[in-house]
């Protein structure tokens, strides 16, 4: 296929991707199973060495270092290295490493590793990474096992390996017509040297039998007969279950706690208070741990529990104070610039129309179905772990400090997550589960409620935006200013609170300023899928269309010539004009904008943002009754994310994903504070979308010749603005603050 063909819901072959070549790593190190088989293992240690040491005789627990494991009964094991949230990497990544090593996908069985970074890089979930980390890498895995097969095939036959061919798991000699599988051949492959990584040739892409064709989820048949497999499924021999009780001020700490009666409690064990740790809004916070023989016990338990706090300053902090802080700030001078191109004074003072507004978003939870958990077991100065956790490594690290062990006398075991959004991305309850194990004589199960989920997460910021744009008299957007209200302290941003001086439109409109002031903040604040362009495309996306309307052209249209001006120009950003166009005008002709006389009470918006390398627009229908209420009738989205799409059934449900959550976020969602505490506890008063309210969501996908990226987070950020935007369609009241269900919509 050529650049630029495009992909919907059908697999199809597309061009290769040149890729970063490995250097300086040893890639491939075999080893030799009991039994006859082959143990294929990456190592990304820094070396010189292009080639692995031969293959010597391992024990069953060396299996976990390695990425591929062939039987003498043709039977292949594929070791998916990176924590799976549901974004489908445990499925995709062995794709990659199956396609090159010509095997059938039926033959594939794919086990989780553990953490292991002697053997794997990247082992961590989050930004969209997988795929532009992983895709070459993998591949070159499965060819290098491959060629390895291949040379002991040549052997057996006495015959060149360029005579040999592969298909299925079987290598042929057409000549002779003979034939071995690769079970066959694994224990004489062991006794070779491995091929230097950068030396193997991989599958032209209209060769792939694998890549781009549609493989289900392979935890699926698991998922739904309801196996173990996430992180609150764990139970080992001996285990006993913990809660941990937290100021309900975020950096509040212990002052006393009635122990002795929790104590005397059925099934109680343990009960003590932990001081946490020197930082008060990140990692192990004070609180008081009990264990029980039972969670239920254990939860009972602290229910009883009497604590003295000391709440510290955040207490005083609240949304209301928040909105106030950012209201007088808004009528000062800006505390700094981030970002001046042009004069914009005098570009708005010579615009033909000039409009100005002010937009806020809210703070959110992540609200991940499967709450906070983690297993973990304190013997002899070692500590195992069973965490769900998106940042193994770091979790590795974290405990490590925290108990004054080596990371080498750390186990960290992968468990499948229900959910992180970004959520798991931080170790806190990782810590915790450390930390009360290191009291008591068994492994410990640590459990949150939903409550201390919605109430203890690092939330999405808030944020307001003071803007100020002008249109000439032909109708171009000409000046644009932006008055960023976040927090932080000084010239540094709360974590996910940052607008970049590169965020569209930079680079886009001559006059451009993007300023800042910051307000401190007490409230721990991470990342949630798609950081900060979950919010910030709201605010840039629907100003856009205010300019669009003073200027008197439709929205589309005004988006379109503000990318072409761009491409004329040459203009040199971040954001490739030329590819945010094609996915526009592909997302306008899907919909059918401007083609069709939609009813009253029903109109259609769109929105484009790029981030995490993915080019993405969107169109959204709806409809508001004269009441206010809010029907999302469909979603259209059309997504570039370079010249591969894996597995398509994946990449579709994905974006799909990307969308609704999208949707749920500016219809309902928002956390508030009071005395600096959290208001939502649950999901009764933190709505997640409703399957009724779930429209169809057609998914589309151009090929262009650019190195494949990740989906899991871009096809999110524009689907607020395009909802608010179609709002305005038929209301004629702009949105300007999330979520919707503070607003009155009704109209007529």
């Amino acid at each position: 296929m050529t650049a630029n063909e495009s992909l919907g819901s059908a697999p199809l072959a597309t061009p290769s991707v040149a890729g970063r070549p490995l250097s300086r790593r040893r890639f491939l190190s075999v080893s030799a199973l009991a039994g006859g088989g082959i143990l294929f293992g990456a190592s990304f240690t820094r070396s010189t060495a292009a080639a692995a040491p031969a293959a010597a005789a391992v024990d069953a627990e060396a299996m976990l270092n390695a990425y591929v494991r062939i039987t003498p009964d043709n039977v292949v094991t594929i070791i998916a290295q990176n924590p799976e949230i549901g974004q489908g990497v445990k499925t995709m990544l062995p794709m990659l490493i199956a396609e090159e090593l010509d095997v059938s996908w039926d033959a594939v069985r794919v086990e989780q590793g553990d953490l292991d970074t002697d053997r794997y890089r990247g082992q961590f979930a989050g930004g969209s990474m997988a795929t532009p980390m992983h895709y070459n890498t993998m591949r070159q895995m499965g060819a290098a096992a491959r060629s390895m097969l291949v040379a002991a095939a040549a052997a057996r036959f006495g015959v060149p390996a360029s005579e040999l061919t592969t298909s299925e798991g079987v290598a042929h000699h057409e000549q002779s017509g003979r034939s071995a599988t690769y079970g066959e051949l694994a224990a004489a492959a062991a006794a070779l040297d491995s091929p230097d990584a950068r030396t193997v040739a991989l599958k032209d892409p209209k060769d792939f039998k694998i890549i781009g064709t549609s493989k289900p989820g392979v935890d699926n048949q698991a998922i739904v007969t309801g196996k173990p497999l996430y992180g609150i499924d764990v139970t080992v021999p001996g285990m006993k279950y913990a809660v941990f009780h937290k100021c309900p001020v975020f950096g509040g700490k212990v002052k006393s706690a009635e122990l002795d009666s929790v104590l005397e409690l059925p099934g109680v064990t343990h009960a003590f208070v932990v001081e946490g740790g020197d930082k008060p809004l990140e990692g192990l916070q004070s609180g008081v741990a009990i264990v029980a023989d039972s969670w239920w016990q254990a939860e009972q338990a602290r229910r009883q529990l009497t604590v003295e706090w000391d709440e510290g300053p955040t207490a005083a902090q609240s949304t209301a104070g928040f909105a106030e802080q950012a209201a007088a700030l808004a009528k000062q001078a800006p505390q700094r610039s981030l970002r001046a191109d042009g004069d914009v004074d005098a570009a708005l003072e010579g615009a033909a129309k000039v409009i100005e507004a002010e937009y806020a978003y809210p703070f959110l939870a992540h609200a991940s179905l499967e709450p906070m958990n983690c297993t973990a077991h304190f013997s002899n100065g070692k500590l195992e772990l069973w965490a769900p956790t998106q940042t193994p490594q770091g979790a590795r690290k974290e405990c490590a400090d925290l108990l004054g062990i080596a990371e080498s006398d750390v186990t960290l075991h992968l468990t499948r997550m229900g959910g992180g959004f970004g959520r798991r991305l931080y170790n806190d309850p990782v810590q915790e589960a450390a930390r009360i194990a290191s009291e008591v004589p068994f492994p410990v199960k640590l459990v949150w409620t939903r409550e201390d989920d919605m109430r203890h997460d690092l939330y999405r910021p808030g944020g307001f935006h003071y803007l100020k744009g002008g249109v000439d008299a032909e109708g171009n957007v000409v000046a644009w200013r932006d008055h960023f209200v976040s927090f932080g302290e000084g010239v540094s941003f709360s974590a996910s609170a940052a607008m970049t001086p590169v965020e569209f439109p930079q680079g886009f409109v001559d006059a451009f300023a993007l300023d800042a002031s910051v307000m401190p903040l007490g409230v721990p604040t991470g990342a949630l899928r798609a950081p900060t362009s979950n919010a910030i495309a709201f605010v840039i996306q629907s100003f856009l269309d205010e300019l669009a309307q003073a200027a008197g052209k439709d929205p589309l249209q005004l988006r379109l010539e503000l990318l072409d001006r761009a491409i004329a120009a040459g203009t040199r950003t971040q954001m490739d004009a030329k590819r945010m166009r094609g996915v526009l005008a592909a997302v306008g002709e899907r919909s059918g904008w401007g083609k069709t006389d939609l009813p009253a009470g029903t109109g259609m918006g769109v929105a484009f943002h790029f981030s995490h390398r993915g080019y993405f627009a969107e169109v959204v229908k709806a409809s508001v009754s004269k009441r206010g209420r809010v029907t999302v009738d469909q979603i259209w989205v059309v997504g570039d994310v370079g010249s591969q799409i894996i597995n398509p059934t994946n990449a579709i449900n994905q974006v799909q994903g990307a969308a609704l959550d999208g949707l749920g976020e500016a219809l309902h969602q928002e956390i508030t504070y009071e005395a600096g505490r959290t208001k939502e506890s649950n999901f009764h008063n933190f709505k997640l979308l409703d399957i009724s309210e779930a429209p169809p969501v057609d998914v589309h996908f151009l090929i262009t010749d650019h190195p494949p990226t990740g989906l899991g987070e871009p096809a999110l950020p524009p689907v607020p603005p395009a909802l608010c935007n179609a709002i305005f369609q038929v209301t004629g009241k702009r949105v300007r603050s999330l979520p919707l269900s503070k607003h009155d919509l009704s109209w007529g």
